[in-house]
């Protein structure tokens, strides 16, 4: 609706987690830098921890733009409520695998193995990426270890990165998980924003939907979102799209304190309802 009045090609807070868009804040540079670090360092396990809302997928998607094509085949599991031989198999399909698979976990095991050394053969490196890391089983994530105990005489056949909300790290601190938790040599978090970042994320996102300065958000109306996002960026999204609207309303190039505050009514009603 407001699109046009302000002259953007597209909306700039939509909650989807468009790579373009993403605003990389020295806490998501420390991340991708530790990203980029353990897959070029082969350390198997990587783990990325972070609130919801924080852009792990966001970033995890522009990882993976950046990631050589020619070096890398990525397998990306977004849903990880899933049995042992449903997530081999998915590791299958996502690399590529059209054949029959196995009915046994056992021969679905081997299938991997298989494949993966086709791959490393090619001069491929895998990486198995799994967001939502948190809803793993323990059955998963011991059949995860196990996969990483795969190798050559030289290098491990796949590195994987799993990326989770914070109670994922409580997971992992469990006794019966120890095995696994001294494998994950790479561990990186995601923080909130604090309200310089949110008032540069703000016109990052405003910039790359093609705003020229217009609209802009006062600096009582940046206070305001960040006191009340408490820094996570899609909750930011969210007050910011219905700012807009409030101040697109009031045929206004300016978004105020005002408009930010219209935005939280409209979402507690929301939530309410």
């Amino acid at each position: 609706m407001y699109q046009s009045f302000y002259g953007l090609r597209e909306m700039p807070f939509n909650i989807t987690p468009d790579p373009n868009f993403l605003y990389l804040s020295p806490t998501h540079q420390e991340a991708l830098q530790h990203l980029k670090y353990g897959i070029s360092e082969r350390k198997g396990f990587i783990v990325l921890t972070g609130e919801v809302g924080c852009g792990k997928t966001t970033l995890c998607r522009h990882f993976i733009n950046e990631v050589d094509d020619d070096k890398y085949e990525v397998a990306l599991i977004l849903n990880p409520r899933i049995t042992e031989s449903q997530l081999l198999k998915t590791i299958l399909s996502e690399l590529g695998e059209t054949g029959t698979m196995s009915r046994s976990r056992g021969g679905l095991v081997q299938q991997v193995n298989d494949l993966l050394l086709k791959k490393i053969e090619a001069g491929k490196d895998i990486l198995l990426i799994i967001d939502e890391a948190q809803n793993l089983t323990f059955e998963l994530l011991e059949q995860l270890r196990l996969l990483s105990n795969l190798e050559t005489d030289k290098q491990k056949l796949l590195q994987i990165i799993l990326m989770g909300q914070p109670e994922f790290k409580e997971i992992l601190a469990e006794e019966r998980l120890r095995q696994l938790r001294q494998r994950i040599l790479v561990h990186t978090e995601l923080r909130p924003l604090n309200r310089l970042q949110i008032e540069q994320y703000i016109h990052h996102r405003i910039a790359m939907a093609g705003g020229q300065g217009i609209p802009f958000f006062t600096s009582w109306a940046v206070r305001l979102i960040s006191r009340k996002s408490k820094g996570i960026p899609r909750i930011v999204n969210n007050i910011c799209d219905k700012a807009l609207l409030s101040s697109y309303i009031r045929s206004s190039e300016v978004v105020q304190w005002k408009d930010v505050r219209a935005a939280l009514k409209e979402i507690k009603t929301l939530d309410l309802g």
